[in-house]
This record gives C-alpha cells, sequence and structure tokens, in this order.
C-alpha cells in the first residue's frame, strides 16, 4: 500500500506532535503530499449568553489558532517543503473527516491520549470518531502520556 496524500491532525498538543512525527515519515517513505489541519471552535460554557457575545470570541480564537497552525507548518517545512496546512472551524472530529477528503487524502494521522473510563465518557475522543467515520485508513498515534520506554 502507497500513500500520496497524508492528512495529520494537530490541536498542537504533545500528542498531535508525536502523531505528526509519524506523519512525516511516512510522508517522506512514500514522497506524499502532508497536510497539517487544525479545527477550532468557541468553547462552549455554562454562563448565560448575555455574558458575552460569541462573536467577540470568534476573531481572538481564530487568530490565536492561525498564528499557531503556520508556526507549525514553518516548522514542518524545514523537514517536508511541500508540506501544507488548512484551518478550519467547527468540530474536531468533522472538519478532520471533512479536511482529508477537500484535499483527497487516503490517509488520516491523527494523536490519541488514551483516555479511559470516566474522564473518556466524559470528555469523549476526537481520535475514536474519525476513526469511526472516515472513509480513509486513520493511524492512531499514542502521545507519549503513561508510555514507557
Amino acid at each position: 500500500m502507497t500513500f500520496k496524500h497524508i492528512v495529520v491532525a494537530t490541536d498542537f498538543s504533545d500528542c498531535s506532535a508525536r502523531a505528526l512525527d509519524f506523519g512525516i515519515e511516512l510522508a517522506a517513505q512514500f514522497d506524499a503530499q502532508l497536510t497539517l489541519v487544525h479545527a477550532w471552535e468557541i468553547p462552549s460554557t455554562g454562563y448565560s449568553a448575555a455574558l458575552y457575545s460569541p462573536g467577540d470570541l470568534l476573531t481572538p480564537i481564530e487568530q490565536a489558532a492561525a498564528t499557531q497552525l503556520n508556526a507549525a507548518l514553518e516548522s514542518l517545512r524545514e523537514r517536508l517543503p511541500r508540506a501544507k496546512s488548512v484551518l478550519r472551524a467547527g468540530v474536531a472530529w468533522e472538519e478532520i473527516v471533512a479536511a482529508a477528503a477537500d484535499v483527497h487524502a487516503d490517509l488520516i494521522v491523527v494523536g490519541t491520549h488514551g483516555r479511559r473510563g470516566v474522564s473518556r465518557a466524559l470528555l469523549g475522543s476526537d481520535a475514536e470518531r474519525v476513526v469511526r467515520l472516515s472513509p480513509v485508513p486513520v493511524l492512531t498515534v499514542r502521545g507519549t502520556e503513561g508510555v514507557t520506554a
């Protein structure tokens, strides 16, 4: 099996940095295009909507996400000069799958924190949803937390 276009999802965590390392190695091995994808969304809150307007949050969150993604892309291009990035707004797992479809990726690489029990039930798993709903293969990469050498 060969890959021509690999999408790597990032949330800028150590976990997604480890997934990116795997994606870079695969892209180099297969001479594949790599697209780094980040999805941002307005954090949900239990406070009354009257306290703030979602529009007040949109611009700074999007600008911060774009700044981080651009910095990550610059660093990535030191290893893969053809690398690209995509910034999307919305629920992470939905946007990762949609971005992969948009760029015609044939592999998605995503980090997973490996949460179990109550923390997984409360926080959910974007990686799990990507695995279940992606029409292309997904490589999940466990973060360094809880990994012994």
